[in-house]
């Protein structure tokens, strides 16, 4: 798998519905995970979504989620750039250079999903998310 670059968005309690909008624009396949199948025990967000992607016939690539519990939905600000792929270190390098002189808000590291993941803002305000999977095959 190589590197995929892609803008992440974050919405407030109305992820599915938006995602499914999408994929009635653009087409393609949309996966959805809800927080309660990722073993979140909070029902009032059992059937939100932790994370959703749709890529469409055209190469397109969109990721979204509804925004997790104890972190703030700010409007206008509610996107992050996503890094992912399955190449750790053309990936570590890259959080290297963009956390340099930035904000890390999630550390780089196992997550309960299985990959590495990490948040920062860098230098100049812009959210990238980071995620390294093992590789297939």
């Amino acid at each position: 798998m190589t590197s995929r670059l892609n803008p992440y968005l974050s919405f407030d309690g109305d992820a599915r519905q938006a995602l499914e909008f999408y994929e009635q624009v653009f087409g393609g396949d949309l996966a959805l995970n809800t927080f309660g199948a990722s073993g979140m025990p909070d029902p009032a967000y059992a059937e939100k979504i932790m994370h959703g992607m749709l890529e469409t016939p055209s190469g397109f690539t969109l990721m979204g989620a509804d925004t997790p519990p104890g972190m703030d939905h700010t409007p206008g600000s509610n996107f992050s750039v996503s890094l992912s792929g399955d190449d750790a270190a053309e990936l570590r390098g890259y959080w290297e250079k963009l956390s340099a002189g930035g904000t890390v808000s999630v550390p780089l590291e196992k997550q309960m999903w299985g990959d590495v993941f990490g948040m920062c803002t860098d230098r100049f305000g812009i959210p990238w998310m980071v995620n390294i999977s093992e590789p297939t095959g």
